[in-house]
């Protein structure tokens, strides 16, 4: 039976802001939940307004000054090589299976005339090779500080006990990571069955390189904070995935 009292207050009360009314079934008992007078529909909610915000690229003037989508394809590899080939270690970034990332110092072999793909010597007992084996995907990072040239690789990382391989890019040097076990088998060298190579294929490769000097960077960078001006004494780079498949056929010829 209805209640003409419950019915009346509901009425008046689901005209008020911020109040929301719930009535179970098959009883006169309502649950008025109040929320604060700052309260806003989800439309309106900070996330949403964030959403519009990220959304909304004229907001980032420093990517827009800075991009450069002008180059040709080997001009970025060519900006790309001197600044991995300058840092000559990078940060290797795994998953783990629990979706944590580990990243570790590793210095790639140099790169050579329009070679992109990232190859270095590892120990394949190491943790990031299980975690590579469980997610491919990595990211290989490289900062130089002096010029504060960057590069980053979003990827595929790829296994391999290719003895030409290995063989290929061994050097005296990187048998100090691996040290003789001294049991006739792990012995350090380019047949310890330890010794694997990661290649990263990338899908995707930015970079950021100065145009300017120190003191150049300095200068812009100070103009900027007093005058209002969006600094940029560098360029960003992006080499696509397009761009990526056709450098890698040429190096296959």
């Amino acid at each position: 039976m209805a209640n003409p009292r419950l019915e009346v207050f509901t009425s008046r009360m689901m005209s008020e802001p911020n109040v929301s009314i719930h009535v179970t079934p098959r009883s006169s008992i309502a649950y008025i939940h109040l929320f604060p007078s700052s309260y806003r529909s989800t439309a309106k909610s900070p996330l949403n307004n964030l959403t519009n915000i990220m959304s909304n690229k004229e907001l980032d003037p420093y990517t827009a000054k800075a991009e450069r989508t002008d180059l040709s394809p080997q001009q970025k590899v060519d900006g790309l090589q001197n600044i991995v080939n300058t840092v000559k270690t990078g940060m290797l970034t795994t998953r783990s299976a629990g979706g944590d990332f580990h990243s570790r110092a590793m210095a790639p072999v140099p790169l050579e005339r329009n070679q992109i793909t990232l190859v270095f010597i590892a120990n394949c007992v190491s943790p990031k090779c299980d975690e590579i084996q469980n997610d491919v995907h990595v990211n290989v990072s490289f900062y130089d500080t002096p010029s504060t040239n960057w590069a980053s690789y979003a990827g595929k990382a790829r296994i391999s006990q290719d003895k030409d391989k290995i063989a290929k890019h061994w050097s005296p040097t990187t048998a100090a990571w691996f040290g003789d076990l001294g049991d006739g088998v792990h012995k350090g060298d380019q047949n310890d069955p330890r010794v694997a190579v990661i290649e990263v294929i990338p899908d995707e490769i930015r970079y950021w390189i100065a145009t300017r000097g120190s003191v150049g960077r300095t200068v812009e960078v100070a103009v900027g904070a007093m005058s209002g001006r969006t600094a940029a004494p560098g360029e960003l780079r992006t080499i696509s995935k397009d761009e990526i498949q056709l450098l890698q056929g040429l190096t296959s010829k």
